[in-house]
């Protein structure tokens, strides 16, 4: 038997391989390197999956929604394009110096100062239908189209008051006979134009924006991409309808679907017709639709320039005139300047037809959107004021109205 050599080999441990796994761990985490990304990858399938048995937005949709400015949300939606008017006519302008400072939570602070602290993307004042005062924050110009969110509730009001002058629509007419497939033999069959317009109808969908519950309510709504079906599905009333009033989104979407219906046309063709063209609107706009091709989402959603909305604005100060034409009918400018009996539950402000009464007593009514949208009228002193922002949900409103009640008055 030969014996071992005593030579010293070169040291050689630190360069070999760390010993071998034992086969079954070796297997093991073979197993978990396919398993976890498998996992995964049908984990997000899942989740596709999930948003369309919902139909609601895809993931990464949804993700941004959770992250973006909502000055900017109809980006991530499909839209329809609401030309220029064929004959823009632009603001003329007339600088009128603002307040030194305005009330803000029991002080006086300044103007500035307070359109920082509210957001603010845009903020134009009109006195007498020149332009008094324009700012934009950075980043902002005059021709960025900024999301309406609930002034669209007041556009289509224009539109219906419009078709009722035409004879195609009727306040006194039920929902069920515009569209009779929304018949249920039941309560809801009795709401009118009158109901959906002055938020009395008691239709059973929560006036909900929580984003991160967007599965119920009027944020379900807002995702949905069958605006048909989610309507469909909702025909249950709390109250009597004309009772009493509760705000709540869905009603305007229904009269946007009566609008529709009886006009033949998409609301974006009759608002590029109807009110974009007379006015002479400067630019294009879009309305976020539920999907491609789909129908406009009548509560929210549409989104154009600042001047545009104060153009709006100076339409009903105007007595729905543009010059010497009629665009909106006078009696309709009457309806909608002198809050409905019933007060919406949600708010201590007169309401009517889609417009906003905050001033008791005061003939000033305005177009308001959640995230700080406003369209404010001021008769009394020939007064529009614009403020397009990203603020909170509904945060500050009522100290916002004193602050534009001051600057129309000033």
């Amino acid at each position: 038997m030969t014996e071992p050599s005593t030579t010293t080999e070169p040291a050689t441990t630190a360069a070999e391989p760390t010993v071998a796994e034992p086969p079954r761990k070796r297997s093991r985490l073979r197993t978990a390197a396919i398993v976890v990304p498998v996992a995964a990858a049908t984990l997000v399938a899942a989740t596709y999956a999930a948003a369309a048995a919902l139909e609601i937005p895809a993931p990464p949709t949804l993700a941004r929604l959770l992250t973006e400015a909502p000055s900017k949300q109809g980006e991530l939606y499909p839209s329809r394009a609401v030309a220029a008017s064929p004959d823009p006519a632009p603001l003329q302008s007339n600088s009128m110096p603002l307040p030194d400072t305005v009330p803000w939570r029991g002080e006086q602070i300044p103007v500035a100062q307070f359109l920082e602290t509210t957001h603010t993307n845009a903020f134009l004042v009109l006195r007498d239908g020149a332009l008094t005062h324009e700012w934009y924050r950075d980043g902002v110009e005059a021709t960025t189209p900024l999301a309406s969110w609930s002034m669209a509730k007041s556009v289509v009001s224009l539109m219906i008051g419009q078709a009722i002058d035409a004879g195609k629509l009727s306040e006194d007419d039920r929902l069920v006979d515009v569209l009779p497939e929304l018949a249920t033999g039941g309560e809801y069959d009795t709401v009118t134009v009158r109901n959906l317009l002055d938020m009395t109808a008691g239709v059973d969908v929560s006036e909900n924006y929580n984003p991160y519950w967007p599965l119920t309510g009027t944020a379900r709504m807002y995702l949905t991409q069958d605006l048909d079906e989610f309507v469909a599905d909702h025909r249950e009333v709390t109250f009597a309808p004309g009772s009493e009033g509760d705000y709540r989104s869905v009603e305007t979407q229904l009269l946007g679907q009566v609008l529709a219906r009886v006009e033949g046309k998409p609301l974006t063709e009759l608002l590029e017709r109807n009110l974009w063209a007379p006015i002479g609107a400067e630019d294009g706009a879009t309305w976020n639709l539920d999907r491609d091709g789909g129908q406009e989402k009548a509560f929210c959603c549409l989104n154009a320039t600042a001047r545009d909305y104060a153009k709006v604005g100076r339409l009903v100060l105007d007595g729905g005139r543009v010059g010497d034409t009629q665009v909106v009918p006078p009696a309709w400018i009457e309806r909608i300047s002198a809050p409905a009996p019933h007060q919406v539950s949600t708010s201590p402000w007169g309401y009517s037809a889609q417009w906003w009464h905050p001033t008791p007593d005061s003939p000033d009514l305005s177009a308001l959107g959640v995230y700080g949208q406003y369209t404010y009228v001021d008769p009394a002193t020939g007064t529009v004021i614009v403020k397009l922002s990203d603020h909170g949900t509904e945060q500050d409103e009522e100290e916002t109205f004193e602050v534009l009640r001051t600057i129309a008055g000033a």
